[in-house]
């Protein structure tokens, strides 16, 4: 069931948030969300010290959100490797996330592009599996649907933040 066209994707978050598994997700991550913060606060320091300005270190932080990637992508900036070397690392170290995008499409697929782009990009190792753990089959009814969107974008903005 795809949402109403006269829905906008701020509306449709706004009901996600007013959801209970909105709630659900985000106090399941919460128990490691100081981790989180931690590994992102580390890598920031990382890519700080090897020669980033902050705002370089953020804008990767927010364009990239992911700590692997960011972590090997430094010692290949540092050395001034190509482009399409410090591209392809990062392919390499994140193709664990094509088998992530694979297995979810089944619960997302009924979802606007921009949804699906956006939860793609919010979504990390610890959502998926706190996800999956939760939900392990996709909802057949558009309640079923909505609760498992709410779930994963109360887990998923709770990881963001904290992150960044």
């Amino acid at each position: 069931m795809k949402p109403s066209p006269d829905s906008s994707p701020l509306q449709r978050l706004r009901r996600l948030a007013a959801h209970p598994e909105f709630r659900a997700g985000a106090r399941e991550i919460s128990g490691v969300a100081p981790g989180l913060a931690a590994w992102g606060l580390m890598t920031g320091v990382a890519m700080v010290q090897s020669g980033m300005s902050t705002v370089e270190a953020m804008a990767m932080t927010l364009l990239v959100f992911a700590g692997s990637s960011q972590l090997a992508a430094i010692p290949l900036l540092l050395v001034g490797a190509p482009l399409w070397i410090i591209l392809a690392t990062a392919f390499c170290v994140n193709l664990r996330f094509v088998v992530f995008s694979l297995h979810l499409r089944s619960y997302l697929i009924h979802l606007p592009r921009l949804e699906r782009l956006v939860t793609g990009y919010l979504t990390t190792d610890i959502t998926y599996v706190l996800f999956v753990q939760r939900y392990p089959q996709p909802g057949q009814t558009p309640e079923e649907r909505i609760a498992r969107q709410a779930y994963l974008a109360g887990n998923s903005l709770v990881n963001w933040s904290n992150w960044v």
